[in-house]
């Protein structure tokens, strides 16, 4: 097959995340088995204009909030009738294919969560309150496309909206699980994996670390990831908080793997990515109890879900840095739980899709 995807961002953009992590994954898979992958997508400072990846096609486009346009240009000039699939990625702006993809491909919509609140975080006034007012009016034209998503939140949403024609498929990661629980620090030890950008609430993990502290004098916090707020976060953060800025993957599993936990705040989530990846590190999650992360977080099994704010991420984070026996039953039964997702499951999910549509 030739498929064509549309996403605002591809793997290497600095500020790509867990669903330009998926698209790759399952991209590369795809044309592992000998299908042809194009990808049309923003560009960035330093980006070439034409790559391949992994054997994925990359055409890099406009801007974004340009992208959008020159995927219809770029459509009508270049893609029209090339292609057997086409897969058009939402993240808080659409890309309208099915106002102008009508040349017989078949037409998928891959949406890992709705922008709602992210619309205040991601884009600037007053385009933001006018997104969030219209987002069902922006998605109206999809109503009647197939849609695939990363979670039964998102799903439940979309249902809500009037969407019917929905499939759910599993995410993966990038870690093979561990046989057994690592060795972890010796001193009660948390971490946070993420962009330092607002609907992450990587705040909320220093805040929640600053009320940690008082109770357990020798913990630490690890901020993996980069961001507008590293400075910020920085000048507001305490004693034994450590940022590494943005690392290698085995460097990123070696620090999953010697954390006792991984926090876990935020707006919403698709899925809540880095929390299989550090689950598969032998390493639980305490996270927010929003969409997407109540579904890859099962309370009591791989983690904990808390209220939104700092106060109870601190008291679930406290309870598992004083009870060893919690905490390793909880690491065990992590990686047990990591090893349900795989990207190779999440390809041929997908391929079947296609297949029946």
């Amino acid at each position: 097959m030739k498929i064509l995807i549309l996403n605002w961002r591809d793997v290497k953009n600095p500020a790509s995340g867990g669903a330009e992590i998926l698209t790759h994954e399952i991209a590369k898979r795809l044309v592992k088995k000998g299908h042809k992958v194009t990808l049309f997508t923003s560009s960035f400072k330093g980006a070439k204009e034409n790559e391949v990846i992994d054997g994925v096609q990359i055409i890099r486009k406009g801007g974004k909030y340009t992208v959008y346009l020159q995927a219809f240009k770029y459509y009508n000039q270049h893609f029209k009738g090339e292609f057997d699939v086409v897969i058009d990625e939402i993240n808080t702006i659409p890309f309208f294919t099915p106002l102008y993809v009508k040349n017989g491909e078949k037409l998928f919509t891959l949406i890992h969560q709705l922008a709602r609140e992210f619309w205040f975080y991601e884009t600037p006034a007053p385009l933001n309150l006018l997104g969030y007012a219209s987002e069902n009016l922006l998605l109206s034209p999809y109503k009647n496309t197939r849609v695939i998503t990363v979670s039964k939140s998102t799903s439940d949403d979309l249902q809500k909206l009037g969407f019917s024609k929905i499939s759910v498929i599993i995410e993966g990661s990038k870690f093979k699980p561990l046989k057994k629980p690592p060795k972890k620090e010796e001193t009660p030890t948390l971490i946070y994996v993420g962009r330092l950008k607002n609907p992450k609430k990587p705040g909320d993990a220093v805040e929640a670390f600053k009320i940690i502290k008082k109770k357990i004098k020798n913990a630490s916090l690890w901020i993996v990831g980069e961001g507008p707020l590293r400075k910020k976060l920085e000048q507001n953060s305490t004693e034994g908080v450590t940022f590494f800025g943005h690392v290698s993957k085995q460097k990123q599993a070696e620090l999953m793997s010697k954390a006792h936990a991984i926090l876990v705040p935020g707006v919403r989530e698709g899925w809540g990515l880095v929390v299989i990846e550090a689950n598969a590190m032998g390493t639980p999650a305490i996270g927010y109890n929003i969409n997407g992360l109540r579904d890859s977080i099962k309370n009591g099994v791989n983690g904990f879900l808390t209220e939104s704010n700092p106060q109870s991420l601190a008291e679930k984070a406290i309870q598992l840095l004083e009870n060893k026996k919690l905490a390793k039953k909880l690491s065990v039964s992590a990686i047990q739980n990591s090893r349900k997702y795989n990207w190779n499951k999440s390809t041929e999910e997908l391929i079947g899709l296609i297949s029946k549509a």
